[in-house]
């Protein structure tokens, strides 16, 4: 054949240790990213496809009992699990109201403080809703900041393998007198290995990051936008129920 293989392993297996430790460590690098890439594309895909489930069987029941039993059997999902936890929170706040029973017959200032101790009671439902939506950003961010480490430093990890190397062929040189490419090129080649390997990692890590970041946005801002709905609907129903008993 007129142009000669490359044999990387070889290559590796004939640079110095410095070289070695690198390639080592870029290995591990490429081996987290792609684990990584590999359990969040699974977790987010689950969490778009089961939000979409819940939020659309939300609002065609608009029966709050009927979406927490249909929230608890979609666990996958965000939207259903903040659901969940304001649901929670809106059932203490019923069970410590006062009876509608009782208010009929209470004055008209104990009716205004059971209608503030309501309100109260949303106030607890937004605090909840918020701490669980930290909750599940801080559980769809988990590990992804480790794909961008590794897109900000392989490409260094390798340049610096790609220096180290070229250093030591240069100081090979130096020691036999000798220039022609036969002797330089075979350490060089050894020696920029360590920068397509350290590409080769840092490129996927980039593209996977970018994109998970992207999906962890509108999962968020979804999460935002049914927090405030859900509360809407609450606040509606207090009112009309405080009506009712005027």
């Amino acid at each position: 054949m007129g142009i000669a293989q490359i044999d990387i392993v070889s290559m590796i297996r004939n640079a110095g240790p410095v070289v070695q430790f690198v390639m080592l460590l870029l290995l591990f690098f490429s081996i987290m990213s792609w684990a990584i890439i590999l359990i969040k594309y699974r977790y987010i895909r689950r969490a778009y496809r089961e939000s979409t489930e819940f939020t659309d069987f939300f609002w065609k029941s608009r029966d709050l009992s009927n979406a927490f039993a249909k929230a608890k059997q979609l666990p996958g999902s965000p939207v259903a699990r903040i659901f969940r936890i304001g649901y929670v929170e809106l059932k203490k706040m019923s069970q410590s109201a006062t009876p509608a029973s009782q208010a009929v017959n209470q004055p008209a200032s104990s009716k205004n403080m059971s209608l503030d101790a309501r309100f109260t009671g949303t106030d607890n439902i937004k605090r909840a809703l918020r701490r669980a939506i930290t909750t599940e950003m801080t559980r769809m961010s988990q590990m992804v900041p480790f794909l961008a480490t590794t897109g900000n430093t392989a490409p260094f990890i390798g340049l610096f393998g790609t220096v180290w190397g070229i250093m030591h062929s240069f100081a090979g040189i130096g020691q036999k007198g000798s220039a022609n490419l036969a002797v330089v090129a075979p350490g060089i080649s050894e020696a920029l290995v360590a920068t397509a390997a350290g590409l080769a990692a840092a490129i996927p890590a980039v593209i996977a990051f970018n994109f998970f970041m992207s999906k962890i946005n509108v999962v968020e801002s979804e999460l935002q936008s049914f927090s405030a709905d859900f509360l809407n609907i609450v606040e509606r129903d207090i009112l009309r129920i405080e009506r009712r008993k005027v």
